[in-house]
């Protein structure tokens, strides 16, 4: 798999290539809908416990040390492939899924008129 490749084609790459590896070992029987959310949540729990006792300002330094820097990006690597494996399982096209929550996002949140520019998702 080279970077020159476009994003779109090496994503589908790594998620043909988790589903072989998975499919390698027999165990289909365990990555089911269930059992795929539940281990994205735990591994979404493994990166948030990195950041669980920093401040605001540690927290968007942690990059800068190359230990932290580690955990970071392997608990991102386990979080995106648990949930390349849990869309491969349903049938869900994570980059369509996306792009179709922006555009619903870009609706429900306008920019215009100012006040709306900075609410949050979570309000």
């Amino acid at each position: 798999m080279s970077d020159t490749q476009p994003r779109e084609e090496r994503l589908y790459l790594l998620q043909r290539r988790l589903a072989e590896f998975a499919a390698a070992r027999d165990w289909a029987p365990y990555h089911t809908p269930k059992n795929l959310a539940v281990a994205l949540s735990v591994e979404a729990s493994e990166l948030v416990e990195i950041f669980q006792w920093l401040t605001p300002e540690q927290s968007a330094r942690v990059m800068e040390k190359p230990e932290s820097a580690h955990r970071v990006a392997d608990e991102v690597a386990d979080v995106l492939a648990y949930l390349l494996q849990f869309c491969e399982v349903l049938g869900v096209d994570v980059l369509d899924a996306l792009a179709a929550k922006i555009e619903r996002n870009e609706l429900r949140f306008p920019t215009p008129g100012g006040s709306s520019r900075n609410r949050h998702s979570s309000e």
